[in-house]
């Protein structure tokens, strides 16, 4: 799974599924996202070519600067099981696992919204889901 988050929010702006990162996966998660003025990558030789929409865009190989984005790929493996490393649990069906991390991504997103915008009342992530929503 290859994602953009964004460091003020914490919320997950782009994202797909992949075994690779070749060039055009990593160009199409920076086109999904908003326009930032800075990019972060761990180094990976393809993020060089991608085209950042006029922000700058800076490699570290250490996660002084990825720390965020490490940080949601650790949540994401956390809450889907189908995710985690080294498990029986996997989706053999690549739709199924599209629509469990769209849903994820969905509810995620709303959560860190609420909590930047309501920092006094801690929620948990089942919080925001309902069969209304």
């Amino acid at each position: 799974m290859i994602t953009a988050v964004d460091r003020a929010t914490h919320c997950i702006v782009g994202w797909t599924l992949a075994l690779h990162r070749p060039f055009e996966i990593l160009q199409d998660v920076v086109d999904q996202a908003p326009h930032a003025a800075q990019y972060y990558s761990d180094g990976l030789s393809a993020y060089a070519d991608v085209y950042y929409h006029g922000g700058l865009y800076q490699a570290v190989l250490d996660k002084s600067q990825t720390y965020t984005v490490e940080g949601q790929n650790a949540e994401l493996r956390h809450y889907l099981a189908r995710l985690h490393r080294k498990t029986r649990c996997f989706s053999k069906c690549l739709i199924a696992l599209w629509r469990a991390v769209e849903l994820f991504v969905h509810f995620w997103n709303r959560r860190q919204v609420h909590q930047r915008t309501h920092p006094e009342y801690r929620t948990h992530l089942i919080d925001f889901v309902s069969m209304r929503n």
